[in-house]
């Protein structure tokens, strides 16, 4: 029987997908970026029945992380952690990490199993974005409203206990706004005020520049990640007045390590 004439696109589809693939950067780009978003909308779609069964469960994101982390061999993409001792231990923190892409998921992907218990917090939009949203949401991702910070803290407050009591770690991006520049921007506020108030230890992250990646350029590369975890920072006995000088600790402290990191990703290539 002789082939449709959408067997035959579909043929030479496949047949030139391969060439387009290594020899045009922007099909690359957005290629890459369809089997992310396409794995992990799948992913979050078979795990939803599974998920519903034990909803709010920040645990259900351990099993999201089994599936999904898959994609980062698919991408070409190697995320090495550093500083493991002080992101496994069972207590509850705030985390606060730079925020670069949204391939950032991908790296925390593959910390969930590091980190046992962790949540989010997340702009309320993303909640929309279904199947992914809704998986999220029954994970016990916490979304806010970015525009109604007096919503945002209350949110974040009324989870507060919940935080201390079963030791869950709370991850935040205090950048607010993705940054793929090389460098850490000014922090809000945000994230310091929970640790203070529920005298929890901030926790720092750092992954190193995504280098292989850049929107104007639409070049998305194979790459190596350092995720790199400081010691915690105590706020025990601090106040609201320290806030300022907490997160510019904090803000100073990963910022030298985003600058070593990625001195040493550039000594690495030029080897």
């Amino acid at each position: 029987m002789a082939p449709t004439c959408f067997e035959v696109i579909l043929i030479g589809f496949i047949l030139v997908l391969p060439f387009l693939y290594e020899t045009n950067r922007t099909f690359r780009y957005y290629f890459k970026f369809l089997i992310y978003y396409g794995f992990v909308m799948l992913n979050a779609t078979l795990l939803l029945p599974v998920i519903f069964l034990r909803r709010f469960n920040v645990k259900n994101f351990l099993l999201a992380s089994s599936l999904c982390h898959h994609v980062s061999p698919l991408l070409g993409l190697r995320w090495e952690l550093r500083g493991r001792e002080h992101l496994e231990r069972d207590r509850a923190c705030i985390i606060v990490a730079n925020h670069q892409s949204s391939l950032d998921i991908l790296g925390m992907f593959e910390l969930w199993p590091v980190m046992d218990k962790c949540t989010v917090v997340a702009k309320k939009e993303i909640f929309y974005a279904w199947p992914v949203g809704l998986a999220a949401w029954l994970c016990g991702l916490i979304f806010i409203d970015r525009m109604n910070s007096q919503s945002a803290r209350s949110v974040i407050n009324d989870a507060t206990q919940e935080i201390k009591t079963n030791k869950i770690k709370l991850w935040i991006f205090p950048e607010g706004t993705r940054h793929n520049t090389g460098e850490i921007h000014p922090f809000k506020k945000g994230a310091f005020h929970v640790a203070i108030r529920s005298q929890l230890p901030i926790l720092p992250v750092v992954f190193s520049s995504y280098y292989f990646l850049s929107a104007e350029e639409k070049r998305f590369d194979s790459g190596r990640i350092l995720v790199t975890t400081l010691p915690p920072i105590s706020t025990e006995g601090l106040s609201t007045k320290d806030v300022e000088e907490l997160m510019q600790k904090t803000r100073s402290a990963m910022s030298e390590v985003l600058q070593a990191t990625n001195s040493e990703i550039q000594l690495s290539l030029a080897r």
